[in-house]
C-alpha cells in the first residue's frame, strides 16, 4: 500500500485509473470502516481510502483535538484490506490556503436534525469531501448508512454538481449487543458502553409502535416521538432527537404517509455521558 500526503503525488500515481474506488475516513478505523473498503472493492479498482481529521465540520467546543488518532494500526487494517494508497494529507496538505470557499447544503436538509445541533457541520462535511473528490477524482465513493443525513447529503451534492461519482451506500455494521460500530465509541466507559446498546433498542421500539400505527391509528407521530425522548431520559441519557422523517427527502412524517406505505427512517441521536451516539433505524 501507498501512503501519500501530497495532492499532486496522489494524482500522479492515479493517472490512468478511471475506475478507482474512495472510502473517505477520519481514522480510528473499526469493522464498519473495513466493510466499505470491501464494498468499494466490489464497485471499482484500485481502492483509495483517506484519512483526514476535518476541521471545518468540527464546532468550536467539539472534540476535534480529542478525536482518536490511531494512524499506525489504521495502516495496518488497511494493508490487510488490500488498499492500494492511502491518502494521508497534513492540513498544510489539504488546505494550503485558509479555505474560504465553502459548499453549503440546502437548509431544508442540512440545518435539520444533526444540523440544528451541530450548526456548520454539514458545511464543512461537503467542502472536505468535495475537495477530496476533486483529489482522488473516483468513479464510486462509499459512505455508511449510519452517518444517513451525510450520505443523503452527499449524494445529492454529487448529483447538483454533476460531479462524475458514483454514491454507494454501506450498511451499518454493528457490535453483537446492537451497539452501531462508531469511532467515538471509545470514549464510553465500562458502565456506559453497557448502556450504550439501549439507542438501538429504542429506535426498534419506536418501529413496532410506528408499524401498529399503520393498523390502529390511535395515536400521532410525535407522540411517539416523545413517549420514545422521555424513555430515553428516564435511563440517564440526553436525546438530542428521535425523529421519524421520510426516506426520501427527510421531511417530518405524518401518520396519511404512514397509512400510504410512505418509507421512512427513524434518526436519533443522544449523549451518554460525554459521548455523542447517533443511529437510525429504516421502516
Amino acid at each position: 500500500m501507498k501512503i501519500i500526503s501530497d495532492i499532486q503525488e496522489l494524482r500522479d500515481h492515479l493517472r490512468g485509473q478511471n475506475r478507482a474506488s474512495f472510502v473517505p475516513t477520519m481514522g480510528n478505523l473499526h469493522e464498519g470502516h473495513l466493510s466499505l473498503m470491501r464494498l468499494a472493492r466490489q464497485h471499482g479498482d484500485p481502492v483509495v481510502a483517506s484519512i483526514f481529521v476535518n476541521r471545518l465540520q468540527f464546532g468550536p467546543n467539539e472534540d476535534f483535538d480529542s478525536y482518536p488518532r490511531t494512524m499506525q494500526a489504521d495502516i495496518e487494517k488497511l494493508e490487510k484490506e488490500g488498499v492500494y494508497i492511502l491518502f494521508a494529507p497534513t492540513e498544510r496538505d489539504l488546505y494550503p490556503q485558509p479555505q474560504e470557499y465553502r459548499v453549503d447544503p440546502p437548509q431544508q436538509l442540512g440545518d435539520i436534525l444533526e444540523g440544528e445541533f451541530r450548526p456548520g457541520f454539514f458545511k464543512g462535511v461537503c467542502t472536505v469531501v468535495l475537495k477530496l473528490f476533486s483529489c482522488v477524482q473516483p468513479k464510486v465513493a462509499v459512505f455508511g448508512k449510519k452517518d444517513y443525513q451525510q450520505l443523503m447529503i452527499i449524494r445529492r451534492m454529487a448529483n447538483q454538481f454533476a460531479l462524475p461519482v458514483d454514491i454507494i451506500p454501506g450498511e451499518t455494521i454493528r457490535a453483537e449487543d446492537g451497539l452501531a460500530l462508531s469511532s467515538r465509541n471509545s470514549y464510553l466507559s465500562v458502565e456506559e458502553r453497557a448502556e450504550a446498546p439501549e439507542l438501538q433498542k429504542a429506535l426498534k421500539a419506536v418501529r413496532e409502535r410506528v408499524i401498529q400505527l399503520r393498523d390502529r391509528n390511535t395515536q400521532s407521530i410525535s407522540e411517539i416521538e416523545k413517549e420514545a425522548i422521555d424513555s430515553l431520559a428516564k435511563r440517564g441519557w440526553q436525546p438530542d432527537y428521535i425523529a421519524i422523517r421520510q426516506q426520501s427527502d427527510l421531511a417530518p412524517a405524518s401518520n396519511e404517509q404512514l397509512q400510504a406505505g410512505k418509507p421512512l427512517v427513524i434518526l436519533t441521536a443522544a449523549k451518554l455521558g460525554k459521548t455523542r451516539l447517533i443511529d437510525n433505524l429504516e421502516i
